[in-house]
C-alpha cells in the first residue's frame, strides 16, 4: 500500500493504515547514539572471541571453552555442517553486522565519505536476522543448567562480554533510524539518481524500502539493488525449501540430537527425550523454553508456511490480516530455535572428560539445523505482498497521529 510519510518529532511514530506496521519511527540524535552502542559492542566482541566463556572442574581437572572450542569439536566428531552453521551465525554474521554499521557511520563523520557506503549500508538489514549472539546465549544457559548435574561450572568472562554485545546491538537497532542515514548519505552525494523511463508504476525496493516511478530491473538510486516489482519465483523458491525443510522435520525428531555418556553407561536422547529428561529434573522452565523453541515453533512455521503458500497460490482473499501477521511472527522467530543446536555446541565443547563423562552429537542435530535454515530461507524467499495482490479491493489510507506536516518521504 502506498503511503507518504509526514515528518516526525522524536518519540513518534507512523503506523501502516492496512495492517498496522510500523513504518517509520522518529529518534533524537540517531546516528551518534547507534555509533556509540557499535562501538561499545565492538570492544566486547573482541573481547569476547579471545576469552573463554565458560569452564568446568571435575575429577581434578579443568575444561575451558572459548566460541570456537565447540565448532571445533564438533568438526573432530564429523558434524561440520552443524560447525559451519555454528561459526557463521556466532562469529562471522555479528563480525560482518558490525564492519557495515561502523563502516557507515563513521564513513560519514568523514569530510569526504567513501562512495561505498550506501551499497554497504543496504546489507545491514539483510545481516541482521543470521546475527544469532542473543539465541547463544539462551543455548548457553540451558547448558549450563545441565552441566551442573555433571560438575562444577564457571561462567567465564567471554560470556559475560557476549551479553553486552547483545544489549549493545540491541541499543544500536533500537535508536537507529534507517531513513535518516539515507537521508545523510543523499546529503554528501553519495546516491547517484539515474532518471528512469516514463512508467506510471509504483516500486518499491526489498533492500532499502524506497518507493518510486520506475520498471523492474531499474537501479536503485540508494542502494543500487534491482527493482523489482515482485521477487522472482518467490513462490516456487518457498514452496522448494518448505518441502525440503518439511523432509528432514522427520529425520530430526526421530534420530537422536545428543548422547551423554557418565561413567560407561548413556543412550542417545532425541529432542522430546530431552524435554522429558528435564522435566523429570523438576526444570520446568528449561522444559518448557525447549519444548517451544525446539519443537513447537518449527512445527509453527512449517504450518504457517503451508497455510500462507496455499492460500496465496490458490488467490484467496480470506484472513489476509491474519495471514500477514503470520508471516511476520514466522520471519521474527525462526531463528530461536536454534537455541538446541547452540546448546548442544557447548555441552560438546566443555564435556569430553573421558570414562568420566563425554557429550557426543546425533545424526538429528543436523537434520534440525538444515530445518532451521531452511525455514528461515524459506521466509526469506516469500514475497507476502503476493497475499495482497489476490485482494482487488481498496482501502482508504487511515490517519497517522504524528506531529508535524512536512512530507519527507513515500513508503510502501
Amino acid at each position: 500500500m502506498f503511503q507518504t510519510l509526514p515528518a516526525l518529532a522524536p518519540g513518534d511514530s507512523a503506523c501502516c493504515g492496512r495492517c498496522g506496521a510500523t513504518l517509520r519511527r522518529g529518534r533524537k540524535d540517531s546516528l551518534t547514539r547507534s555509533l556509540a552502542c557499535a562501538v561499545g559492542a565492538l570492544a566486547l566482541y573482541v573481547v569476547a572471541l579471545q576469552l573463554p566463556f565458560m569452564d568446568v572442574r571435575a575429577v581434578g581437572h579443568e575444561y575451558r571453552a572459548t566460541l570456537f572450542t565447540g565448532p571445533s569439536m564438533l568438526d573432530q566428531r564429523g558434524m561440520w555442517e552443524i560447525s559451519i552453521v555454528v561459526l557463521v551465525t556466532l562469529v562471522l554474521m555479528p563480525a560482518v553486522q558490525l564492519f557495515l554499521l561502523l563502516s557507515v557511520l563513521l564513513g560519514l563523520r568523514r569530510e569526504n565519505p567513501s562512495r561505498w557506503l550506501p551499497l554497504l549500508f543496504g546489507y545491514v538489514e539483510r545481516i541482521r536476522p543470521w546475527s544469532m549472539i542473543e539465541v547463544f546465549l539462551l543455548g548457553s544457559f540451558v547448558a549450563y543448567t545441565r552441566l551442573q548435574a555433571i560438575a562444577e561450572v564457571q561462567v567465564g568472562p567471554a560470556l559475560l562480554a557476549l551479553g553486552g554485545v547483545m544489549l549493545c546491538l540491541i541499543g544500536a537497532d533500537a535508536v537507529l533510524d534507517h531513513e535518516a542515514v539515507w537521508a545523510e548519505l543523499e546529503a554528501h552525494g553519495l546516491l547517484h539518481f539515474r532518471e528512469p523511463p516514463q512508467t506510471d508504476r509504483l516500486i518499491g525496493c526489498d533492500c532499502c524500502r524506497l518507493v518510486l516511478y520506475a520498471p523492474s530491473g531499474w537501479p536503485c538510486p540508494r542502494c543500487g539493488r534491482k527493482l523489482r516489482h515482485r521477487k522472482r519465483q518467490s513462490l516456487i523458491r518457498s514452496w522448494a525449501l518448505l518441502f525440503a525443510a518439511m523432509a528432514l522435520y522427520v529425520p530430526a525428531n526421530l534420530y537422536p540430537i545428543i548422547t551423554v555418556i557418565r561413567f560407561g553407561q548413556g543412550e542417545p536422547s532425541t529432542i522430546w527425550q530431552g524435554v522429558v529428561e528435564l522435566v523429570d529434573a523438576q526444570m520446568l522452565p528449561l522444559a518448557l523454553l525447549v519444548f517451544l523453541a525446539s519443537l513447537t515453533v518449527p512445527l509453527m512455521k512449517l504450518a504457517g508456511m503451508t497455510w500462507m503458500l496455499l492460500a496465496t497460490s490458490n488467490g484467496d482473499r480470506r484472513w489476509l490480516l491474519a495471514r500477514t501477521r503470520l508471516f511476520r511472527l514466522i520471519d521474527a522467530v525462526g531463528r530461536w530455535s536454534m537455541i538446541d543446536v547452540f546448546m548442544l555446541t557447548v555441552l560438546v565443547a566443555l564435556v569430553h572428560m573421558g570414562f568420566v563423562a563425554t557429550v557426543l552429537p546425533g545424526p538429528g542435530a543436523v537434520a534440525f539445523a538444515a530445518v532451521v535454515v531452511l525455514t528461515m530461507l524459506g521466509a526469506a524467499s516469500f514475497d507476502p505482498r503476493l497475499m495482497w495482490d489476490a485482494s482487488q479491493a481498496r482501502h482508504d489510507l487511515s490517519a497517522v497521529p504524528t506531529q508535524g506536516t512536512a512530507p519527507l518521504e513515500n513508503a510502501a
